[in-house]
């Protein structure tokens, strides 16, 4: 990890910079792979996932057969952990279903916004090395809660055509029914045209590799709504003299473990910090089985001396990480002025691992800065908000010179002329 000591504050962005992923020389073949499915659909479809999957499938719909299947093989203990995290995710999304409240705007004006699920939407989960199926949990549960009544979840098959059993019994627990065995760039396009199997969808949920994400970004322009820019995990940790630096090298390197291209970051009030904590880190690092990857991760990331609290927080709002954790003494003082993260874990007792699996809390966060302006999914990313009014005859009297003022200065004469035509109606009725 590269080392700072109490750099100043116009070399921030310098140092608070991601591992560089460009999807620019990608786009071209997500261009082809588009258009070969919305041309072809689920021909298409086979061939890359022949090509890009190493499996050859004459169907990709995932039978209920297979589910039963899968739900047998996966550990009654796995079962059971499984069920208590969906229980704690659905009790922290069930109190996010917004009450309609009416306000009376101007007397006789009445205003009110109304929830609407979005119908269809899309849920990618990645396979391969670490077979995403928290991930299910955290997309499904949500989506059921909002009202969606079609949920499509799409996942990589492995060489012999088969999914991780942890995702297909994830996916039947939330209630997903429509699975299919389709992943990458092809998985997206599928979702974003619909093919005979598929069906198209209006918004996009998942995390996923650089051919994911450039897939994602290009259903953006045909039209298709996704859950926010994605890219690798990041954790920032704030740590002083009394934290646990054993945590917090715990920590980092369970954020570390996800990828060679996540980026960690540890924020540390005093320099004598930075030899415990590199210990610490080169002790645990060498036991973890996905090692080799973990240490890739740690040279993108850094370890920082800021002496000051303030600095330190003014550090953290300009990161805006993905996950904070906030190891200092008087954390909920410092979380008063956080500003910009996805999600922030309060104490030595809280590892980020429990936002990822089981507390209850959504593990879909913005990352590479986007905490500034997105916020993770919640049940709110599956439903859209109508906004409604009812004016009364009263009302439209108190408000309508106020409209017509408005629009003659906008010289909307028609807008205008919508109020005038109500109030003579009025006048000519007494």
């Amino acid at each position: 990890m590269k080392t700072y000591i109490n750099p100043s504050q116009t070399g921030w962005k310098e140092i608070s910079k991601r591992p560089l992923i460009t999807t620019e020389s990608i786009m071209p073949l997500v261009q082809e792979v588009f258009n070969r499915v919305e041309k072809d659909g689920d021909k298409a479809i086979r061939e890359y996932t022949a090509k890009f999957d190493n499996v050859m499938l004459s169907d990709f719909r995932v039978s209920e057969n297979e589910i039963t299947q899968a739900c047998e093989k996966v550990a009654d203990s796995l079962k059971s952990a499984i069920k208590i995290a969906a229980n704690n995710i659905e009790t922290f999304h069930k109190i996010q279903i917004a009450n309609k409240e009416v306000v009376e705007t101007t007397k006789g004006v009445f205003c009110w916004q109304e929830s609407r699920p979005i119908e269809r939407v899309g849920v990618y989960i990645p396979g391969g090395t670490a077979p995403l199926f928290s991930t299910v949990l955290m997309l499904g549960i949500p989506a059921r809660i909002g009202g969606c009544e079609k949920v499509v979840l799409c996942t990589p098959p492995n060489k012999v055509g088969e999914i991780d059993p942890a995702i297909l019994y994830a996916a039947q627990l939330v209630g997903i029914t429509e699975i299919f065995k389709v992943g990458g760039i092809q998985a997206i396009a599928s979702l974003t045209y619909g093919t005979a199997t598929i069906p198209k969808v209006f918004k996009i949920f998942g995390p996923g590799n650089q051919y994911v994400t450039a897939a994602k970004q290009f259903a953006q322009q045909c039209g298709i709504a996704i859950d926010m820019p994605a890219g690798p995990s990041e954790l920032l940790v704030m740590a002083d003299e009394k934290s646990n630096l054993d945590f917090v090298a715990a920590d980092l390197l369970s954020q570390a473990e996800h990828g060679e291209d996540s980026q960690v970051i540890a924020v540390l009030s005093n320099e004598s910090m930075l030899k415990k904590l590199t210990i610490a880190i080169q002790t645990q690092v060498n036991i973890l089985a996905r090692k080799e990857t973990a240490a890739g991760a740690l040279q993108n990331s850094r370890m920082i001396v800021l002496n000051d609290l303030n600095e330190r927080i003014n550090f953290v709002n300009e990161y805006a990480p993905e996950h904070l954790i906030i190891a200092e003494q008087e954390p909920e003082t410092i979380l008063n002025k956080i500003t910009n993260a996805g999600s922030v874990f309060i104490g030595p007792y809280t590892p980020e691992s429990a936002g990822d699996y089981a507390s209850g809390t959504n593990h879909t966060l913005p990352t590479n800065g986007f905490a500034t302006t997105y916020s993770g999914v919640n049940v709110d990313a599956f439903v859209k908000k109508i906004t409604v009014q009812k004016i009364t005859k009263n009302g439209i009297k108190n408000i309508g010179q106020t409209i017509e003022i408005m629009a003659e200065a906008e010289q909307l004469q028609a807008h205008k002329n919508a109020v005038t035509i109500r109030l003579k109606n009025l006048r000519n009725e007494n």
